[in-house]
């Protein structure tokens, strides 16, 4: 292999690695390597030559910056870690699943804990000083185990009268768990 095609190799898989980072920014190192069929020290030499930081570094910074467009909550009402925001179109928040989540004799989580995270994704997405749920529907379709993430993103449809419809899917890793729809509204 020629040093041209090397180079013209890098240059993709660094371009695969930011579209990947893009769509989950929430992909560990030994994730993207395994993706990208590469080592785990080539991924962070490549974070590295990029200016990419590390997983840490970016849910800390995505944090940050949803937080700051949040009205509805307050940061410590969101139920898990907002992560993004774009008021009155949609979330993202992500819930690092505990043992005192899940119920006594397994290590299945709560479904109540589930639905906190699906509500108050749905209220922090829409950008109103008083947010409420005012009916919900959801559907279960399947569970999550103690240490699992649930990755909830809220998508924030079509409103009128003060109310709005807000679609909340969460699914752990590539498996979709929880559907709901939620009708909120904002009180003057």
């Amino acid at each position: 292999m020629g040093a041209l095609e090397i180079r013209t190799e890098k240059k993709a898989r660094q371009e695969r690695l930011i579209k990947i980072i893009g769509d989950n920014p929430m992909a560990t190192d030994q994730e993207l390597a395994a993706t990208l069929g590469v080592s785990v020290s080539t991924v962070r030499l490549d974070r590295a030559l990029m200016g990419v930081p590390e997983l840490r570094e970016r849910l800390r910074s995505m944090a940050q910056e949803a937080g700051s467009k949040l009205r509805s909550l307050r940061q410590s009402e969101v139920v898990g870690e907002l992560l993004e925001l774009e008021p009155n179109k949609w979330a993202l928040s992500v819930l690092r699943t505990a043992r005192d989540m899940a119920f006594r004799l397994t290590d299945i989580v709560w479904d109540h804990d589930i639905y906190s995270q699906a509500s108050s994704i749905a209220v922090a997405a829409i950008e109103a000083a008083v947010v409420i749920v005012d009916s919900a529907r959801g559907v279960y379709k399947g569970h999550a185990h103690v240490g699992d993430t649930l990755v909830a993103r809220a998508k924030v449809g079509v409103g009128r009268d003060g109310r709005r419809i807000v679609s909340v899917r969460t699914r752990v890793g590539e498996k979709e768990i929880f559907v709901g729809r939620f009708i909120v509204e904002v009180i003057d």
